[in-house]
């Protein structure tokens, strides 16, 4: 990827600043031979009595040129332009940095504006999936110029072209969360409720404060009315459980809409979990979640619940993409998020 660099030769002694155009070997008899200096490194003060002590008088270096630029000013203009909230960054190599979340939050990529930008050539983004949940130092991302100079031409047009940032790390934050769970087994105490503990430790594992949980016969009026009742208390999330079949005596879907809420979908595209519902009273959530989260590892509550925290409200486009993606393998050992899982979105 040499072709179009203006080489000339100097002295070492006068070389600082400037940016080497080959690799520079080192060899200590018996003991090490390979790269001294990589091309493209910029020639620093201490690094002159090496290469004097390399047996280089002389060295060939970049000629700066107009329209033409090194990478590292190349990648570091990118950065700038495909880089939102959320994020640190490596030091910059060879043209490379990696984008590090700064924060835990969710992962949030615009995959048009992505493949938009890796259609430009000579230069790549590379990012984790979409909608990933990231922890604070988890690399999520990086570019690359691939050559060692590139017209900058390419960088404008990039510059002038992209619209959005493409990568950034929205914050997590949690919710005050209301349970509704509905079933006469449950109520009548013939079995002991499963589905509290398990919402209850996932909701935690993201800093909500659960303000209590209703149980309540097959009753769609008590149903609605308890929602109200979280509601009324300060919930800014309410999650019913039970009663999400279509069965004829499982009432919750009905009792949910019969609080004026708007239900996005009553289904979802993703194994296990496709008897999900999502509705939202106003801004606040409420969700009615299907038996499998009792006892599955991760099913479709994992997938947009850090979204939902994350402040986005889920619609019925987005929820549709989830068929690409939505199956989960069940693996024995559980490496979500870092797996397939809901990674279609």
């Amino acid at each position: 990827m040499n072709r179009g660099i203006n080489m000339k030769k100097i002295r070492v002694e006068e070389a600082v600043g400037s940016i080497l155009c080959h690799d520079i070997t080192k060899i200590i008899p018996g003991e090490f031979k390979g790269i001294g200096f990589k091309k493209g490194h910029v020639i620093r003060e201490e690094d002159i009595p090496n290469l004097l002590a390399l047996g280089k008088d002389h060295i060939y270096v970049w000629e700066k040129k107009e329209g033409i630029i090194h990478e590292n000013e190349a990648a570091l203009r990118i950065k700038e332009l495909v880089a939102g909230e959320g994020l640190n960054f490596s030091d910059i190599k060879e043209g490379k940095i990696d984008f590090i979340a700064a924060e835990d939050g969710l992962l949030k990529i615009n995959k048009e504006e992505l493949c938009k930008f890796n259609s430009f050539g000579e230069m790549v983004l590379v990012t984790v999936h979409n909608n990933t949940p990231v922890k604070k130092g988890q690399k999520v991302a990086g570019t690359r110029i691939i050559p060692l100079i590139i017209e900058e031409e390419k960088i404008l047009k990039a510059e002038s072209t992209i619209v959005e940032n493409i990568v950034k790390v929205v914050p997590i934050v949690g919710k005050k969360v209301g349970i509704v769970t509905t079933g006469n087994e449950v109520y009548h105490g013939r079995i002991k409720d499963a589905f509290g503990p398990v919402v209850m430790k996932k909701v935690e594992e993201y800093n909500c404060h659960v303000l209590g949980q209703t149980i309540l016969p097959d009753h769609a009026e008590e149903i609605t009315e308890a929602i109200k009742e979280w509601i009324d208390k300060g919930a800014e999330m309410v999650i019913c459980t039970g009663g999400m079949s279509v069965d004829p005596d499982d009432l919750t879907p009905a009792a949910i809409k019969a609080t004026g809420a708007e239900v996005v979908t009553y289904g979802a595209p993703v194994l296990p979990g496709s008897m999900l519902l999502v509705s939202y009273y106003g801004d606040i959530p409420i969700l009615g979640l299907p038996g499998c989260v009792m006892y599955n590892k991760r099913t479709v509550f994992d997938l947009v619940l850090p979204r939902i925290l994350s402040g986005e409200k889920l619609t019925l486009e987005g929820m549709v993409q989830y068929g690409h993606g939505g199956l989960c393998l069940d693996c024995e050992v559980c490496t979500f998020p870092k797996c397939s899982f809901g990674k279609g979105v």
